[in-house]
């Protein structure tokens, strides 16, 4: 699947397109495309510049390697605004499919357990500056908390909140302390949850009394989250995650479409 992209240019200047592929599976345009199409018969769309899977394609284009709307315009044979409007319509799809809280929570078992963790979703420059500058990653951004499964499998995406949200915070706020609390699902956790007690479980501080006990107990602990940190680096294999360009409050929304995306690649 090769689609023509453009090199980045001066405005105005002659650019020359080249074939690029998007990094993604037939399969899951072709399922985002039937995902548009059902859309599409709901709201009785008259004919489209671009079918279903064209602009299913275009979509994922712009998730796996964060290209532009101009870019995009030009290689699909679309103006800029029309890339942007296919763009955000295919997103808010997406979006509609993924699940909340206590959906991604209902089926685990006893003696399951998850993984909770908070990543940073770098954006440019913000006016508001402060709330979105987290001091420890140096980089404006938003605070995204991630669930998973050992298995690598990523349950749950949270709504984007301000970068220097504290990962404690931003858990308690989004409600999966007491979610995880109501169904006695332990949560091995790193130690910005230090305090949070319910089922969480964080690493010991350094103690004088039997440092070696401490020790042991944070490497068992350690590997316990290590499958599942795996999942979150799958987040930020959509590149437009790595350093967005849009509004902060559409990153949510991107957000709960990659959550969608990789739930279909999971059961495809």
């Amino acid at each position: 699947m090769v689609i023509p992209l453009i090199t980045p240019a001066a405005e105005g200047a002659l650019v020359v397109p080249y074939p690029a592929t998007p990094g993604v599976p037939h399969e899951l345009a072709g399922h985002v495309a039937w995902l548009l199409y059902d859309h599409r018969r709901a709201r009785s769309t008259r004919w489209r510049k671009l079918g279903c899977f064209d602009q299913a394609l275009l979509t994922l284009v712009h998730l796996r390697k964060n290209a532009t709307f101009s870019q995009l315009g030009a290689g699909f044979g679309i103006s800029q605004a029309t890339a942007w409007r296919y763009t955000g319509e295919t997103l808010d799809v997406l979006a509609g499919w993924a699940p909340g809280l206590h959906e991604a929570l209902t089926g685990l078992g006893k003696g399951d357990y998850i993984i909770v963790d908070g990543t940073l979703t770098p954006t440019g420059r913000i006016r508001a500056d402060e709330p979105y500058y987290p001091v420890k990653h140096r980089k404006h951004g938003m605070n995204v908390q991630v669930i998973a499964r050992p298995g690598r499998t990523p349950l749950w995406f949270s709504r984007a909140t301000p970068g220097r949200t504290h990962d404690l915070t931003a858990a308690r706020a989004h409600g999966i302390i007491q979610a995880c609390l109501t169904r006695q699902i332990p949560v091995p956790a790193d130690r910005a949850c230090q305090g949070a007690d319910a089922t969480v479980r964080a690493p010991c501080c350094r103690h004088r009394e039997q440092p070696g006990h401490h020790q042991q107990f944070n490497r068992d602990h350690a590997r316990l989250r290590v499958p599942g940190e795996r999942a979150f680096a799958q987040l930020k294999s959509w590149r437009i995650l790595r350093r967005a360009r849009c509004s902060t409050r559409r990153i949510g929304t991107i957000v709960q479409a990659v959550h969608t995306l990789l739930t279909c690649s999971y059961s495809g």
